[in-house]
């Protein structure tokens, strides 16, 4: 081996650990699918899905989904049980932008961080099937004492008239949707269909690749981001931007979720607006 080469070795082997620390690894969490009709409702729990910022505690520290560790004030975890805990950093409805930017804040804002709840809708390492985890998550919190450490509501609906009944209420007072998770599932990393999300719009996400001029009201600022999804499908999002996110629009590169009614003939997503930016990623 050259001495250039050795040089190089060396100085990557000195410098992995510091890559390896900067690529934090996603914890492996459960997913949901899309809630389709015909599902036997009876079979499953339903809660509401909840506009916030999705969070994983391993027993002894709390990270985003994408792994990235969430710098909460030492008391606001202080005293939670040693099980990991699949849950949604929460403000309120309508809040995801308080509570994003919340978490990803400089710690020390004790002030704000007394205003989230962290809402537990699953134990991942319970092998347990999910009906018997809605009893241990209400005992294990209950018995905790801690008023931001709280399980997600469950109930069981008769059928699809009541699942839609309380979709509706849902939407009605701000929320985004429903969860239903079945009875008898089992924890599972990766997308399962015993896992589903019901809204009464579709969401995805997409990478921004480009921006366009505003014109007349708009004009010097931005007129609408042009995405791009993972099967290299480009188009715009001009609707659904505050003048704030116009005036300073996501950067190219962004990861944006975008709201859609169902698909054009040709796969494109129909009256898509923009919804948010992830900022997990």
């Amino acid at each position: 081996m050259s001495l250039r080469g050795l040089c190089l070795g060396l100085l990557l082997m000195w410098l992995a650990p510091s890559l390896s620390a900067a690529a934090p690894s996603p914890p492996r969490l459960m997913l949901a699918t899309g809630y389709v009709a015909g599902v036997e409702v009876g079979d499953y729990w339903v809660s509401e899905k909840l506009d916030g910022v999705r969070g994983h505690w391993d027993g002894r520290r709390l990270r985003t989904r994408s792994g990235l560790s969430v710098d909460a004030p030492a008391w606001f975890t202080a005293r939670w049980p040693a099980v990991p805990m699949d849950g949604e950093l929460w403000t309120g409805r309508g809040r995801f932008d308080e509570v994003s930017a919340i978490v990803r804040a400089a710690p020390g804002n004790d002030a704000a961080w007394r205003r989230v709840r962290f809402m537990v809708f699953d134990l991942p390492a319970d092998g347990r099937r999910f009906e018997a985890r809605v009893g241990r998550m209400r005992t294990l919190l209950e018995e905790s004492g801690i008023a931001w450490l709280r399980p997600i509501p469950q109930l069981r609906v008769r059928d699809a008239g009541m699942l839609d009944a309380r979709l509706q209420a849902v939407v009605a007072a701000g929320g985004e949707g429903l969860m239903l998770q079945h009875r008898d599932a089992h924890y599972r990393a990766g997308r399962s269909d015993q896992l589903l999300k019901l809204k009464p719009f579709d969401d995805a996400e997409a990478r921004v690749v480009g921006h366009t001029a505003g014109k007349g009201k708009y004009d010097g600022m931005l007129g609408a981001l042009v995405v791009q999804r993972a099967d290299g499908l480009r188009f715009r999002l001009g609707s659904g931007l505050s003048d704030a996110q116009r005036a300073r629009p996501p950067p190219i590169g962004a990861i944006v979720t975008y709201r859609y009614n169902g698909l054009t003939a040709k796969g494109v997503p129909r009256f898509a607006r923009f919804l948010r930016i992830r900022t997990d990623q």
